[in-house]
């Protein structure tokens, strides 16, 4: 009966340990949203039209907050 209870034991912190360790990778791959290629061809416009970066992705200008603001519609 002991062994019986020291494998349980050995599985639940297994089991515990591998959730954890999905956790933590999945929060440290994680990474902000970057630009979307689909509005550049929804609007016709360059990337850098909306963003500050001309290869999308970052900070937004003016016109990009505008854009972000109607809903993303120009």
């Amino acid at each position: 009966m002991q062994v019986y209870a020291r494998n349980i034991v050995v599985l639940v912190c297994g089991a515990a340990a591998v959730i954890l360790i999905a956790v933590a990778l999945s929060s440290v791959g994680s990474r902000p949203a970057n630009a979307m290629p689909a509005y550049a061809q929804q609007t016709g416009k360059p990337c850098g039209f909306c963003h500050k970066s001309a290869g999308g992705g970052g900070p937004l200008t003016s016109a990009g907050e505008k854009f972000k603001a109607n809903g993303h519609k120009l």
